[in-house]
């Protein structure tokens, strides 16, 4: 049972992205928490702050370890967050003297949030291609259908004969926008320890969280645990790309309503009517950028931060944005199948 359309038996056929989905599942979550750890005490111990041997012994259990997941989960209930429990299960896989290394000058929100930075890295990496798959797709429809005639709508109502490529450039530009701003997009570390001042590194504190950002292929920049500036920003991004794919959507729904401008093969079926073939994807396509449209105000709510941190803020963002990219990635998934289904666009010029 799931109360998330996302992951639901069922919906998630229509609304979910298992390659997403991923990168924001308990395992993947724990894989880059681990990193941090193994990458932190490298880091450390390049700096002298920590034995080299201890940080080796470090870095190779985190590479297989494998926590009690029951015992995070109970912990988790009572922090408020997963790490205490997680370095506590860490410690005791090290073992000795390592073991009173692990995690040092660290503090929850920087494991929390360098995880988040690491696996968003990936999911944007993903959306860069399927934004260039889609691109590709509407240049291969210009190059067969552009010089095509179809009659161009204003309010809802008809103007003017326009080319195809006319809406298909107002379709394809900003894609072409978006994954140029995923190309340029940066990754910071967060590792600013009890309160943002990485106080127990003392004067090695920038030297370490350099390194510690080049270990696990980050941007060093200073502690940001109470700007969420960069979050809010990804969010938003995720926003505008299922906007524009959703307003692609409706357009294609509403050409194939007469379909006399624009057919589609294949379609859904309905359970009343056979002859039917409903625009399913450019329906959903819709759906899914009103749903981010939503949740992208709740991660602005989510920005503001009391003082050093917040716990409410930052519990808001792990309910909002793993869903926000999800429906991106859906949506991407979609709309790279409507266009390939898309069999007839306007009217010959011949």
């Amino acid at each position: 049972m799931s109360i998330s359309a996302f992951d639901h038996p069922f919906l998630s056929g229509l609304l979910g992205d298992e390659e997403t989905a991923r990168y924001f599942s308990a395992e993947a979550d724990i894989r880059a928490m681990l990193r941090f750890e193994a990458a932190l005490a490298k880091a450390e111990a390049k700096h002298g702050i920590i034995a080299g041997d201890d940080a080796e012994r470090i870095a190779n259990v985190c590479a297989s370890f494998e926590p009690e997941i029951v015992s995070l989960k109970s912990a988790t209930a009572t922090d408020g967050v997963v790490v205490p429990d997680l370095v506590l299960q860490l410690r005791a896989a090290v073992g000795g003297q390592a073991a009173q290394h692990v995690h040092f000058g660290a503090t929850s929100q920087d494991v929390i949030d360098t995880s988040l930075m690491l696996r968003l890295k990936g999911v944007n990496l993903l959306f860069a291609a399927r934004l260039s798959a889609i691109v590709t797709a509407l240049h291969t429809l210009d190059r067969q259908f552009g010089t095509n005639r179809m009659m161009g709508r204003t309010r809802m109502q008809a103007a003017i004969p326009i080319a195809v490529s006319d809406r298909l450039r107002s379709w394809r530009d900003p894609l072409i926008e978006y994954g140029g701003r995923l190309a340029r997009e940066i990754y910071p570390v967060q590792f600013g320890g009890a309160a943002g001042t990485l106080d127990k590194l003392g004067m090695k504190a920038e030297a370490v969280r350099s390194t510690l950002s080049q270990e696990l292929g980050l941007s060093d920049k200073l502690q940001w645990q109470s700007q969420r500036g960069k979050i809010a920003d990804i969010a938003g991004l995720f926003s505008l790309i299922t906007s524009s794919l959703g307003k692609m959507g409706l357009d294609i729904a509403l050409l194939a309503q007469a379909g006399d401008e624009l057919k589609l093969a294949g379609g859904g079926r309905s359970s009343a009517m056979p002859h039917k073939r409903n625009p399913v994807a450019a329906e959903v396509l819709v759906s899914l950028a009103r749903f981010n449209a939503v949740q992208v105000s709740g991660i602005h709510q989510s920005m503001v931060h009391e003082q050093e941190r917040s716990g409410a803020a930052w519990t808001l963002e792990w309910l909002l944005l793993p869903q926000m990219a999800i429906a991106c990635g859906s949506a991407l998934r979609l709309a790279q199948r409507l266009i390939e289904d898309i069999d007839v666009f306007g009217a010959t010029t011949r």
